[in-house]
């Protein structure tokens, strides 16, 4: 049963937490790591085999693959994802930074240069779950960008198949190649490359423990989106809230896995107990009710502020959430007072699950308290800026001895010698 607290009987920082991560995973992926670097081709084969039980022929999905996989999915679907990808588009579509050039004063010109970057490479869970959404939201934002390769993994069943859905939502994406590999080898094998899989630039896309570990490993040889922790969820619910529907959004983060966190803050105790019982009553009800039983029982809580919804609003700020509902009335009067949050949704009728799918803002968030310093994926996570300067010498000459002065008080006479030896007889 989900906990209940008074404010102050649990820090902030403790909201979230949750059981360390073994400590080996750390010794493990850098074992995978190496295999790969050393092995390439093999290695993966050799993973796949231990893995996923697959006995793999090659690693690339084939045309044939995607055309018989997209024609076997229901054409609802198709619809569906179509729909999806067109919200995500019109989106990211507005995240679109322009160039820009500063002439405003006589012989210099300075300005800032948008370049997409070239290779990415996408990581897609399989695991417990198929999620053809981040397929949707990690890859569109891309395409938006200009990235000329985008290369998808997901680990493959033990026939060797890759998700029928997945596969749909990368050809309506537009990802460029897919691959037949999950785990910490997929990232090594997108950060080094093997025989098959080139390699990229940036790794974007949410993966278990090892995957995470992987990308951190891996950081530094390639850039990476950020290192995602298990999903939670924070609903701020006032006494006019539903817990019918309160209860129903927290079991949706619930149940992605045993280690992800659903809080809810409210201003009255009543509410607080109303959405208890609801969980009990609701939870059986899942498919995935093991799941979401332990996550709800280790890792949910629920915090009251009595009668102070304005407080509701710091504790959501101090823990700042990857995913933040305001399942309260005029929503929009808060939102400003909304410091710290991944991504907030707005009102009762606005579940988190909108933001998964269908709406449009990206679904790769911040987790961990992260959102204090970080943003969702976006259109700027696959671009680099580069900037330029340039000097007439008449434009130089009336600020050389400035430069000069500058680097002289660094103790850096070549840097003041660069600027004033173009003027010497």
């Amino acid at each position: 049963m989900i906990k209940i607290y008074a404010y102050g009987e649990v820090p902030a920082c403790e909201i979230f937490a949750r059981d360390n991560i073994s400590s080996n995973v750390e010794g493990v992926v850098t074992e995978i790591i190496q295999n790969v670097v050393k092995n390439g081709d093999a290695a993966l084969l050799e993973y796949a085999k231990k893995f996923d039980r697959a006995e793999l022929s090659s690693l690339e999905v084939t045309p044939e693959e995607i055309d018989e996989a997209f024609a076997s999915v229901e054409p609802r679907f198709l619809e569906i994802l179509r729909e999806a990808a067109a919200n995500i588009r019109a989106f990211h579509e507005k995240q679109v930074r322009q160039s820009f050039v500063i002439n405003e004063q006589d012989g210099v010109v300075t300005g800032q240069k948008i370049t997409p970057i070239e290779r990415v490479g996408l990581y897609v869970p399989g695991g417990t779950a198929a999620y053809p959404s981040t397929v949707l939201m990690d890859s569109i934002p891309a395409k938006i960008a200009g990235c000329s390769t985008i290369v998808a993994v997901t680990p493959p069943n033990s026939e060797g198949k890759v998700n029928p859905v997945i596969l749909a939502a990368a050809k309506i994406a537009g990802v460029d190649r897919i691959y037949k590999v999950g785990g910490a080898q997929a990232v090594a094998a997108l950060a080094y490359g093997t025989e098959t899989i080139p390699a990229v630039d940036k790794i974007v896309g949410p993966g278990n423990a090892y995957v995470a570990e992987a990308k951190k490993q891996v950081f530094g040889k390639v850039s990476i989106d950020m290192i995602a922790g298990p999903s939670e969820i924070l609903v701020v619910a006032d006494r006019t809230a539903n817990p019918k529907f309160v209860a129903a959004d927290l079991l949706s983060q619930a149940e992605h896995d045993r280690m992800a966190s659903a809080v809810l803050v409210t201003d009255t105790k009543e509410m607080a107990e109303a959405v208890s019982a609801e969980l009990e009553r609701q939870i059986p009800l899942l498919s995935r009710s093991e799941i979401a039983r332990v996550s709800i029982d280790n890792n949910g809580k629920i915090i009251v502020a009595e009668n102070n919804l304005s407080l509701a609003i710091e504790i959501a700020n101090e823990i700042a959430p990857e995913h933040l509902e305001l399942c309260v009335d005029q929503p929009f009067d808060y939102l400003q007072k909304i410091r710290h949050a991944g991504s907030i949704f707005m009102g009762k009728y606005c579940p988190e699950a909108l933001g998964d799918y269908f709406a449009g803002p990206n679904h790769t968030l911040p987790t961990g308290g992260t959102a204090k310093f970080s943003s969702p994926l976006s259109v700027d996570d696959f671009v680099k800026k580069s900037q330029f300067t340039y000097y007439t010498k008449d434009a130089l000459r009336a600020v050389a001895d400035k430069v000069a002065f500058f680097a002289q008080k660094e103790g850096l006479d070549a840097h003041a010698k660069s600027a004033t030896v173009r003027f010497e007889e």
